[in-house]
């Protein structure tokens, strides 16, 4: 009788499975409907029932099951204390570092490369400025520095100038510290990654710089100095061993 019973069991699983993947390709499609011509990566349930994670270009934004509500903000698992929301939007992040060139990068690369930075900077930003003074300091801690440009004044403001300018130098290392120390670099046009740079940062949500990115797909907020950076990305270093 219960080996009966169990195989009814069974059998009314196989059976609700179906209607449960369809219940949720319904709910995908409420959403994608609600949401109209907005260009989604994923939709993927949640641990809450009835609400769904949908990523917007490196966003992550909780919409219901019909369409009709949107949440943005962090979902926290209370019980974990896992911030959910972080570790997606990470996930996000770690994959677009991956995917990035870099031929189209300025790299200031130490003797011995213990981690790798990238950085989003604005040639005229104080705190951008005050991170490049102390490069030769995440040098000596084995920190390679990846710069993308991200002019937070605009296409061809004078900061975006500058970031053309410093790419289209014969040596733009050189160029890139003499333009943060506020002397002239000579003004020149090339091709040139700039825009395609702050293509990227509105993709990420940037609204400021330094915007840091760690191999792992973390993002400190601002300015790190190089004792501190060191010291996260040992921590990180160590949690994934």
């Amino acid at each position: 009788m219960n080996v009966v019973k169990i195989v009814l069991a069974a059998l009314a699983l196989m059976c609700l499975a179906p209607v449960i993947n369809a219940d949720e390709a319904a709910d995908k499609a409420a959403i994608r409907g609600a949401l109209g011509g907005t260009r989604i990566g994923a939709i993927e349930a949640t641990p809450v029932p009835g609400l769904y994670e949908v990523v917007v270009g490196s966003q992550v934004v909780y919409v219901s099951s019909d369409g009709r509500y949107v949440l943005q903000g962090e979902l926290i698992d209370f019980k974990k204390h896992e911030n959910l929301t972080e570790a997606r939007r990470s996930s996000i992040r770690r994959k677009l570092i991956s995917s990035l060139d870099e031929s189209k990068m300025i790299i200031f690369k130490p003797k011995k490369v213990k981690h790798v930075v990238t950085v989003f900077t604005d040639i005229d930003c104080g705190y951008c400025r005050k991170l490049h003074s102390q490069m030769d300091q995440y040098l000596a801690k084995g920190i390679e520095i990846r710069y993308l440009f991200f002019p937070r004044a605009g296409a061809h403001s004078a900061s975006y100038d500058k970031a053309v300018s410093v790419w289209c130098a014969d040596d733009r290392k050189q160029a890139l510290t003499d333009s943060k120390n506020r002397r002239p670099v000579p003004k020149k046009t090339c091709d040139n990654p700039v825009d395609e740079d702050m293509a990227l940062a509105r993709q990420l949500g940037l609204r400021g710089t330094p915007y840091i990115l760690f191999e792992n797909g973390q993002s400190p907020a601002g300015y790190v100095s190089p004792e501190k950076m060191e010291q996260m990305l040992e921590q990180i270093e160590l949690s994934s061993n």
